[in-house]
């Protein structure tokens, strides 16, 4: 999928280089309507994305559902993760600010 933020796909390359995606539980923070969680969705063995905007939450769900993509979106913030410790192998928390 070619992202319109990120179109030479460099922000994908190097979390592929720099991380082993495959087989493992990863955690978007700031996820926002899911593009980047789209790039890589064929590695990990499960996603979660959170973000505080129930609005990009609906809009990352209706693409996802359109494409067969299986993601879990939960709202919520950064600084209140609702899991424990260790919950996930990767915790991922690009372009949130």
């Amino acid at each position: 999928m070619r992202s319109s933020r990120d179109p030479e796909h460099a922000e994908l390359s190097h979390l592929i280089n720099a991380c082993q995606l495959e087989g493992k539980d990863i955690l978007e923070i700031g996820c926002g309507d899911g593009k980047f969680i789209r790039q890589y969705t064929q590695f990990p063995r499960k996603i979660t994305g959170i973000d505080p905007e129930v609005e990009d939450l609906i809009t990352a769900v209706q693409s996802d559902s359109k494409n067969n993509i299986r993601v879990r979106y939960l709202q919520a913030e950064g600084e209140h993760l609702p899991f424990t410790a260790h919950a996930s192998d990767i915790a991922i928390f690009a372009s949130s600010l």
